[in-house]
């Protein structure tokens, strides 16, 4: 459980106890007071919420002009001339199947981390989604890692699309899938 979760119902907790009056209850209080010091227990130190801050504020006042991004289409068909590009979809799996660019890899956003393996640090990465948001998430992430060699394509899958370049649908490969 993450340290912001623990920090909000240990407030909650507290909140409950003072406005249901539970201070007259005494087994409801020591069942509360025991929960309560187990979470106060793993709130996160003021210090180490202020360097947490501080690393992300390093990174973000890091982040060149331009932001990692392949702003148009013809720059990144240009890109993908380059055999050593590797192109990912971060776009869930059902809206890879329903449309998406050719030679594309798919690797939903929320399990980029899991995935790793099947994303090179020595060739260039170019991640896109349907809008441009879930790619930048995926590329600061990326960056965050330490990856050097990953970009954004921001007018991403809408763009391609729009622009009339082809694109691949994929049919469902079995009937697991559809459930």
């Amino acid at each position: 459980m993450s340290k912001l979760i623990r920090t909000l119902l240990l407030g909650l907790v507290l909140g409950m106890y003072f406005w249901l009056g539970l201070g007259h209850n005494s087994s409801m209080a020591a069942t509360l007071t025991s929960i309560t010091s187990g979470l106060e227990k793993s709130v996160q130190p003021l210090d180490e919420i202020s360097n947490l801050e501080s690393g992300v504020d390093r990174f973000l006042t890091s982040i060149p002009s331009g932001y990692y991004t392949i702003a148009n289409v013809a720059r990144l068909k240009d890109q993908l001339k380059n055999p050593q590009t590797i192109l990912v979809d971060v776009r869930e799996s059902s809206e890879y199947r329903a449309g998406h660019i050719p030679d594309a890899i798919n690797i939903p956003l929320r399990t980029l981390t899991h995935n790793l393996d099947n994303i090179p640090r020595d060739r260039p990465v170019v991640l896109y989604c349907s809008t441009g948001y879930r790619s930048a998430m995926g590329v600061m992430t990326l960056h965050l890692l330490g990856y050097e060699n990953v970009r954004s394509f921001p007018p991403s899958f809408a763009g391609w699309k729009t622009a009339g370049e082809p694109i691949i649908k994929k049919a469902f490969e079995s009937s697991a899938e559809l459930g």
